[in-house]
């Protein structure tokens, strides 16, 4: 039989599927996923009102909902607690004089473009991992199969929420940091749309995979890559990690925002924690 007539036949003499026919499988759900994305994109790149000023360019605004949130927290935090914070207007910030500007001739088109992508990618991800267990989904077993769901649900709320996290949470601190940082008063602060889109992108994907963690435990823990004593003998390591992660991003020496930023970083570790002693435990249980 040729290589037409692989291409041609569904399955083998079993019933099963041939290798060309779950490539073929595979072809379909990935066009799908990023036919979904594509239109997504396109829809929101006729948004631009939306897509920048109320998103994009949302955290560089001195009314952002985040910095308002930070200032009465300050007030609280000092009205409750003055011995931790001295100064109430310690968390009220987001008050910029930069200026964005856009050098190249096109630049805005294809900001708006790859912003427009990101938005799509975001947005849907949920039906992008939904089609990768679509495809996986006949190789599994029934009880697989009702883990596979959890997953998918987990896995997609998981990266919406690192996503969410940046954005509202990191993103401003960064900003705000990175805004208002000189070497020099000589120099000015004058940053181009492209850097503040890439930086603002880069850091909301990342973020959305690193509240993946639980997820990436969970797999190597099955694979017998990783033990949750492992992680409990490193944990003190991961604190420090974490506090270096938060202090680097959060404004200034002050502590109430860098537990802000540390305190949900460490609950994924703590869960992943969990995750990995579940899988053990599972595996365990299925061997007697």
């Amino acid at each position: 039989m040729g290589l037409f007539g692989l291409l041609k036949n569904k399955t083998n003499s079993h019933g099963e599927m041939s290798f060309w026919s779950h490539i073929d499988a595979l072809r379909g759900h990935l066009f799908r996923s990023v036919l979904v994305v594509v239109l997504i994109a396109i829809v929101t790149f006729f948004f631009p009102e939306i897509l920048f000023d109320k998103i994009i360019l949302g955290p560089s605004h001195n009314d952002f909902i985040t910095y308002r949130a930070f200032c009465k927290l300050g007030y609280w935090v000092h009205v409750h607690f003055p011995n931790i914070m001295e100064n109430a207007n310690a968390l009220c910030f987001g008050h910029y004089t930069f200026h964005m500007q856009s050098l190249g001739l096109a630049d805005q088109f294809t900001s708006q473009m790859w912003v427009a992508f990101v938005a799509g990618l975001i947005i849907g991800s949920p039906y992008v991992l939904w089609e990768i267990w679509r495809f996986i989904k006949p190789a599994l077993k029934d009880k697989e199969k009702k883990a596979s769901t959890t997953f998918i649900v987990a896995a997609s709320f998981l990266f919406i929420s690192g996503v969410l996290f940046s954005y509202f949470i990191i993103v401003p601190l960064m900003i705000n940091f990175l805004g208002n940082y000189q070497v020099s008063a000589v120099v000015e602060n004058n940053f181009t749309l492209d850097s503040y889109i890439s930086t603002i992108t880069t850091v909301t994907i990342a973020a959305g995979l690193i509240f993946e963690l639980p997820v990436l435990v969970y797999f190597l823990t099955h694979f017998g890559l990783l033990t949750p004593q492992f992680m409990r003998k490193y944990r003190k390591h991961a604190i420090v990690v974490i506090l270096v992660v938060a202090g680097v991003i959060t404004p200034g020496p002050d502590v109430t925002s860098q537990m802000l930023v540390a305190f949900p970083l460490y609950f994924l570790y703590e869960a992943s924690i969990f995750v990995s002693y579940y899988v053990i435990k599972k595996k365990a249980k299925q061997q007697l």
